[in-house]
């Protein structure tokens, strides 16, 4: 049976948005249409009617499921470092609390119109959500290590805990520039087919993280001491972490660079030289919550890269909801236009995840899901703006 959605505004994304447009989709959720009002295909049939804008689908492009039970545990604007102890001193938990709280974090997503997840994992816990989830997740297994002498090892195991989760998408990926050695890159390089392991790197959070690789000095120094870490073989680089690791990467690797909390200008035009194929995934709400900063999201707005959307972890974010990213930036960013920040939150992230052939937009053949955004403005949005999947 054939169900058609109508709203005062369709936002297909791969096309012109349509005023009071109407979307047929069939019992598998496939879109057979998308149909101006007074189209000839849709004569008498029942339509199902509603007021503000649907869109496809979202795609939360960076998460950590695993750490769904810290949610509301950690305080708020301590900066980056203090955060990272507490999550070191409180993320192991008992393993029934740790899956409720996976389930239940996997059904808030699906509640609040996402569709795709890309999730950073340390463990295995998570595959079995996942095998069960209906949305769709690629797994990002992450790598630490800042010690040459322990890199191979290291390697070894986020290559098994990767294939542990046979069966479902999944890539391995060094954590960030201050807690990955150079030795982890060159073990990338060696993979088959390097170009087809998806990268999610977490990417200048804080300042800190800039000091430490410019001048070695600042907090970072302090953290590694604390841990009984020696970081003699770590020289000055004279320059900022991602311009420091960009040159490291496999030709045309295909990596997502996530928070840029504090990226300027100049590191974007070195990424954008030395590499072809960089996404830029904004996690306001995380960044509010551990920094209380956001990036200075103009500068990213006129470059070539595609900007994606992700809400980080709930040890990091109240909720787990890409609209509720999208509120934040258009309340922060007048300049921003829904119009193209859709684009960010779906179909920018289903193309860097390689399902775009699925999801990401409203056409005919793909299966998105679809979004009803209420309480709109035109084709704008407000800050009363809400929500709800349509199936």
């Amino acid at each position: 049976m054939v169900k058609y959605y109508s709203a005062d505004y369709i936002l297909p994304v791969s096309d012109k948005p349509i005023q009071e447009g109407v979307i047929g989709v069939d019992e598998n959720g496939e879109i057979i249409g998308v149909y101006p009002s007074n189209a000839k295909e849709i004569s008498g049939q029942p339509i199902i009617k509603h007021r503000g804008i649907i869109t496809p689908g979202f795609v939360n492009a960076h998460c950590h499921l695993e750490l769904s039970h810290l949610k509301g545990k950690l305080p708020k604007h301590t900066g980056l470092i203090p955060f990272i102890k507490a999550v070191i001193g409180r993320r192991h938990a008992d393993e029934a609390d740790i899956m409720e709280a996976m389930q239940k974090a996997d059904a808030e997503m699906k509640a609040n119109g996402i569709v795709a997840v890309g999730d950073i994992v340390n463990k295995a816990i998570s595959k079995d959500i996942k095998s069960k989830s209906t949305l769709f997740y690629h797994t990002f297994v992450e790598i630490l290590c800042f010690e040459p002498e322990k890199a191979q090892e290291i390697f070894r195991e986020g290559l098994d805990l990767c294939e542990k989760f046979d069966g479902l998408p999944s890539s391995i990926t060094p954590h960030a520039p201050y807690s990955v050695c150079k030795e982890i890159f060159r073990f990338l390089k060696q993979l088959h087919h390097p170009e087809r392991n998806l990268l999610s790197i977490h990417n200048q959070e804080t300042e800190e993280e800039n000091k430490f690789f410019r001048y070695k000095s600042g907090a970072f120094v302090d953290f590694y001491q604390s841990l009984g870490r020696d970081i003699s073989f770590f020289k000055a680089q004279a320059r900022d972490s991602i311009q420091s690791i960009v040159p490291l990467l496999p030709k045309k690797q295909p990596v997502m660079f996530v928070h840029n909390t504090y990226t300027n200008m100049k590191d974007i035009f070195f990424v954008e030289r030395f590499s072809g194929n960089i996404t830029w995934c904004l996690c306001p709400n995380a960044n509010l919550y551990i920094e209380n900063r956001l990036p200075k999201i103009d500068l990213f707005l006129h470059q070539d890269s595609p900007i994606t959307l992700g809400t980080d972890s709930l040890a990091s974010n109240e909720k787990l909801c890409i609209l509720s990213e999208l509120l934040t930036l258009h309340e922060n960013f007048a300049v921003l236009n829904f119009e193209e920040t859709i684009k960010w939150a779906t179909i920018n992230g289903a193309r860097y995840l390689g399902i775009d052939h699925t999801y990401g937009s409203i056409e005919k053949g793909k299966k998105p899901g679809l979004n009803l955004i209420s309480n709109t403005q035109g084709l704008k949005l407000s800050k009363n703006s809400t929500v709800t999947p349509l199936y």
